[in-house]
Parts: C-alpha cells; structure tokens; sequence
C-alpha cells in the first residue's frame, strides 16, 4: 500500500478521515466526496488473498500508526472480477497530495518501513497500478454519505467516445433526473485524470451498509422507468449507444484490517471498525517497554 515512496506518484471514492482527506462535514453528518482521489489496486496472485495479504498490509497501517500521520485510507477487496485490493486516499486539491506525498518521502523512518513492508507485500502481486481522479458534482447523485458506515461498494467504470462528451454529460443528467425522487438513490462520479491512455474516463461510486440495498436497487429500476417515460427512455439507449464505448460494474467489500482510519469509524461503526482499533491496540502492548 502506497508505494510511491521513494518513487513518483504515479483508484469510489469519498472522503475518509482527517486532514486533507476530510472535505467538508455536513450538518446531518455525512461528508462531501474529496475533489481529488487516488486509487492505488493491487492484483493479487493465485493463493495469495486473504490473511497472508493482510498480513503483509498490516506492516504498511503500523508503520502510519508509528507516524502518527495525518492522512488516512481504507482498503477494499474485491467480490468479483479479478482477486484484488483497492486502497482509497482522497484530498482537497492536487496541491494536498502534494504536500502528503513530499511528506512520506522526507520522513526517513516511515519511508524505510515502507520500503521493508513493501518486499513482503510485492511478493503477493501479480501487478499493480495507480490512477488520479477529480470530483464531478454536477453528475452526481446524493454524493455525500457517512462513508464510515458502509462496508460495500459498487464501482462502476464508463470509458466515453472520444467526441461524446456532451452526450455522456446529458446521459448522467437524464439519469439523475430519473432517480431524483427515489430516495434511497445516491451515487458519486469522478472523471479520470492521470493513470489510463482513455481520455475521458469516469468512475460511479455507489457505496452500501448492506448488500440488500443491490436487491432494492434492481427493485428501484421499474421506478426509474416510470420516472422517464417512454420518451425519456428512448433517449435514454440512444445516448448510451452513441457515447459509451466499455463499461464494466464491480462489487467491493471494506477491509479494515488493511485500513488506516481515523480513530473515530470506530466508535461510529464498531462492528465493522472496531476489529480494526482492538487489533492496534493488541499490537502497542505486544511491544517490550523501553
């Protein structure tokens, strides 16, 4: 996890933490997707899943423990595709990742843990890559969520033709009009900046407590057609089939043990956080007294 140290910077989601992470907090509690996120995945080789690779994650979470540093992240693993794990940090603005990425590199003691963690972890990859995206509120739906209380994510990747930009911006509106009265309805979007030969690339982060919410979603879509009309859903699969050139749809579950998050997700959602703290906590009074 964040092996950009020592190297340069080379992927749903919303704010985490603290610092740079946290954008602005709301009055009802939920906090506003981050301008800017960086998704680092990492592909797993066969066997390699689970345990041992929370293992050799916990050795990258101690040594930010250790450090105490400010910036926080949570870790994702995948429930379909390819086995792999995504690790999710967010920030204000470019110049915020800046400063965090300048940061762990000038400290030496964090970057030579690092550096120790990653030989282990490396092993378990087959392949890993890094991308930079940037908020689009206007396409978004409901965006900001208590992130802390939800333990699944469908990540959605739309690759645009090049051209048909206007088209995709009329069809996220047109979606967003078609689910502006279903309430539970809620989705983030950022547009890709850096990381991919795709120009116009955009990511759907639909985050969820409870995995009944994909069976309420599937049951929502006869709403959504009412909502449009015929007309409006003959529109509809004419802007997808004139700007969509791929898309996929992926399943995610958090996984705190591979996690650096604020201290307080734990005492908002103990049962899934709180197995996070006490593991910290087991490991600080492991350590021999000076």
């Amino acid at each position: 996890m964040r092996k950009m140290i020592g190297l340069s910077l080379g992927i749903f989601l919303l704010s985490a933490g603290s610092g740079a992470m946290l954008a602005q907090m709301n009055p009802d509690g939920t906090t506003n997707p981050p301008k800017v996120l960086l998704i680092q995945r990492e592909f797993l080789k066969p066997g390699k899943q689970g345990s041992l690779h929370e293992k050799s994650e916990s050795a990258f979470v101690r040594a930010m423990e250790a450090a105490k540093w400010p910036e926080h992240y949570f870790a994702m693993n995948s429930m379909s595709g390819p086995s792999r794990a995504l690790f999710i940090i967010g920030y204000d603005s470019f110049a915020a990742l800046e400063k965090d990425n300048d940061g762990m590199m000038h400290d030496k003691t964090l970057s030579a843990a690092f550096d120790r963690a990653a030989i282990a972890d490396g092993d378990l990859l087959s392949k890993y890559d890094s991308s930079i995206w940037t908020y689009e509120d206007d396409m978004s739906l409901r965006g900001p969520v208590k992130i802390e209380q939800m333990r699944y994510f469908e990540l959605d990747s739309i690759t645009v033709k090049p051209g048909h930009h206007h088209d995709w911006f009329e069809l996220a509106n047109l979606y967003k009009k078609g689910y502006a009265d279903i309430p539970d309805a809620h989705w983030a979007i950022w547009s890709l900046a850096y990381g991919s030969a795709d120009s116009d690339v955009y990511l759907i982060a639909i985050p969820m407590r409870s995995l009944s919410e994909v069976d309420q979603m599937f049951a929502d879509q006869s709403k959504f057609r009412q909502a449009l009309g015929a007309d409006g859903m003959k529109r509809l699969s004419e802007l997808s089939a004139a700007c969509i050139k791929s898309s996929d749809s992926q399943l995610f579950e958090m996984a705190p043990k591979m996690s650096y998050p604020p201290a307080a997700w734990a005492e908002e959602n103990p049962g899934l956080w709180k197995q996070k703290a006490e593991a910290s906590a087991k490991k600080e009074a492991a350590k021999p007294k000076q």
